[in-house]
This record gives structure tokens, C-alpha cells and sequence, in this order.
């Protein structure tokens, strides 16, 4: 709707209307890059709503940015800052929207390519991001990979801040789309999660018409044991069976430590939540005895926060010590216990006969 302007004092409203899909409340923002049929190429704009993505990038003509934002607002995303990525879909391209999303305040990323250079690009994007403080991990997707083609896909990244999932996701015509879009669809599921530290299994997602495989539970083992997400339809409801990250190994050497996605939410929920305060409290401080002791007393406040919402289950000892190297250095040390989620119970049952 165009702007109105008139000189009378008065208050005055507009309205537009979408019948396809609206925000939802996620409490993470997402990042996309895709290809589109318009708009900008490297230049990220902030949407509310899937009108709004349509009115700027246009109708699809193959599945791309359109269907992408479709499916992240209809599973919930609140607000999403969308990248145009050159026709000629290069690397470098891909890059370069990563580039641009890295100055955008989102926790989650997404993007239209299965290509694996691609996706260590994006590994490499949320990586360094997450290193400067603005902490995000990325959902990708194979395209047409068996199982054992998605672990090695796994393999290939090995990062906490990967997620890929698996299988390729159907559309309302039975048609197979590619493995990306399932993966867009899930970053709307983790991106409206409420409370990190509960695990994403069973939760429903939306937009999609089924999925081109139905795994096996061996199938899933392998998956769950390789850092795949897979994706099962029961009763014509797309859930994830596990959210775990494609973090498998750490020098080569089989490592679990963060293999279940909640694991690495809840870092990314209670270290900036910690940084946050202390930046909003302390940013005009003498570093003297009476203020470090305030700093401590303020990492225990949010610390307990985070353990009455069964974020963590304990944290340690909080130390606050001037550096010894800058007199103007503050040195803040703690440890906490993350919350796990339950994913199994098992039964003994003993019966009298």
C-alpha cells in the first residue's frame, strides 16, 4: 500500500493482508541466502512476513528464495534477513551473501545450495561469526544422498555449528524437492524453539508434502551416530527423530561431546546472555576491588536465571581478577553443566506369572 501523507493533525493507519503466511514469535532470527527472481544480489533485507519477501524477490520460476521464506514463516520464523545470491550461483557468489549476513543479527542460517564447497563456505561463515560474538549455527541439506552419503557429508563439515538433515522433503504434488528445503523448513522449527535446552525431537513441521525416503531404524542409527538430523512422517506429521550437529570427531578421534544440537543452543543462549549484562552494566567501570565484586555478583545473577529455567543444571565457581598483564583488563571465569534433553526410557519390567 502506497504512503499517505496529509498536513491535518490527526492519526492515521494503513493495512495489507497475506492469505499465505504471516510471522510467527520465533526467538532467534534467521539468515537466508537463495536466488531469486528479483531484488538486489548481496544485499540483505530484513522481512516480517512472507508478503513482504514475495513483494521484493519475486515468484520463483524453480525453487528458490520464494519457497525458502515460505516455508521458514510457516514454521514459525519472526523475522528473517534475506541475501540475493547472483544468478551465476559461483562459490564466491554464495560468499558474498554470507558476507553480507554476517553483519546481520541472526542466530540461524540457511541457504539454497546442497554444493558441499558451498556449505564449508557457510561452516566457515557461522564459524567466524560466532568467533566476533555474533553466535548463529547453519541448517543445510543434501540433495538426493543416501544415508551413507549424508554421514560423509557430516564428516566433511564436523562442526558443532552444522546441522544437515536428511531426506529430501516432497511437495504438495508429491514431487521431490531439493534436500535444502527441508532443511530451510527445520530452521524455522529450531529458530521458534522457546527454550534452548529442549530437544527438537517430535516437533511438527510445517509446508512440506512428505519426504522421499522412509528410513529404517538402522537407517537412523547411522544417521544419529554420523551428525544427521533425519526427518520421519508419521501419520502424515514431518518431525525430526534427533536434532544433532554434524560435530562427530575433534582430531580425528570420535567425540560426542557436541553431537546433540541442544548442547550447542544453550552455549550460544548463556554466554551472550552473561556478555550482555555485563556490557549494559559495566561499560563505564574503574577496575577496582568494589567493581569486580559487582561483576561477580552479576554473572551469578544471570547464571541463576539460566539454572531456574532448567537452562543449565549447575554452574561452578565465578572468579573475577585483574590481568596481571593490562591493569585495564578484567578477567571474568566460570564453568557451567548444560541441561540435557531426554531422548530415550528404557523399561525393565519384572513379571509375576
Amino acid at each position: 500500500m502506497s504512503e499517505i501523507r496529509h498536513e491535518r493533525p490527526g492519526v492515521y493507519s494503513a493495512y495489507d493482508a497475506s492469505a499465505v503466511v504471516s510471522a510467527g514469535r520465533a526467538s532467534r532470527a534467521i539468515g537466508v541466502a537463495a536466488k531469486a527472481a528479483a531484488g538486489e544480489a548481496g544485499k540483505a533485507v530484513i522481512l516480517t512476513g512472507y508478503a513482504a519477501g514475495l513483494a521484493h524477490f519475486g515468484e520463483d520460476t524453480e525453487p528458490g528464495m520464494a519457497a525458502m521464506l515460505r516455508l521458514l514463516f510457516a514454521n514459525g520464523a519472526s523475522t528473517v534477513a534475506a541475501v540475493r545470491v547472483a544468478d551465476t550461483g559461483e562459490t564466491a557468489d554464495y560468499e558474498a551473501a554470507f558476507a553480507a549476513l554476517a553483519r546481520e543479527n541472526v542466530q540461524v542460517l540457511v541457504c539454497d545450495s546442497a554444493d558441499e564447497a558451498v556449505q564449508q563456505a557457510l561452516r566457515t561463515a557461522v564459524e567466524d561469526a560466532s568467533a566476533a560474538r555474533r553466535e548463529r549455527i547453519a541448517v543445510v541439506g543434501g540433495d538426493a544422498l543416501e544415508p551413507a552419503g549424508l554421514v560423509e557429508r557430516a564428516k566433511a563439515l564436523n562442526s558443532e555449528r552444522m546441522v544437515l538433515v536428511g531426506p529430501d522433503a516432497l511437495d504438495g504434488s508429491g514431487e521431490t524437492l531439493p534436500g535444502v528445503f527441508a532443511a530451510a523448513a527445520l530452521a524455522g522449527v529450531i529458530a521458534s524453539a522457546q527454550d534452548p535446552a529442549v530437544p527438537i525431537n517430535g516437533a511438527e513441521v510445517q509446508g512440506l508434502g512428505g519426504l522421499s525416503a522412509d528410513y529404517t531404524d538402522s537407517d537412523i542409527d547411522l544417521l544419529v551416530r554420523g551428525g544427521v538430523t533425519p526427518l520421519e512422517s508419521v501419520g502424515g506429521v514431518i518431525s525430526p527423530v534427533r536434532g544433532v550437529t554434524t560435530r562427530t570427531t575433534t582430531g580425528g578421534a570420535a567425540d560426542a561431546t557436541w553431537r546433540e544440537l541442544t548442547t550447542i543452543l544453550i552455549v550460544d543462549d548463556v554466554i551472550p546472555a552473561v556478555r550482555d549484562a555485563l556490557r549494559s552494566k559495566f561499560a563505564r567501570t574503574k577496575n577496582n576491588a568494589r567493581s569486580r565484586s559487582a561483576i561477580r555478583s552479576q554473572v551469578i545473577v544471570e547464571l541463576e536465571k539460566k539454572a531456574h529455567a532448567e537452562i543449565i543444571d549447575s554452574y561452578g565457581e565465578v572468579t573475577v581478577t585483574a590481568s596481571a598483564d593490562d591493569p585495564a583488563v578484567c578477567l571474568v571465569e566460570f564453568g557451567f553443566a548444560v541441561t540435557h534433553g531426554l531422548n530415550q526410557v528404557y523399561l525393565t519390567v519384572h513379571i509375576t506369572v
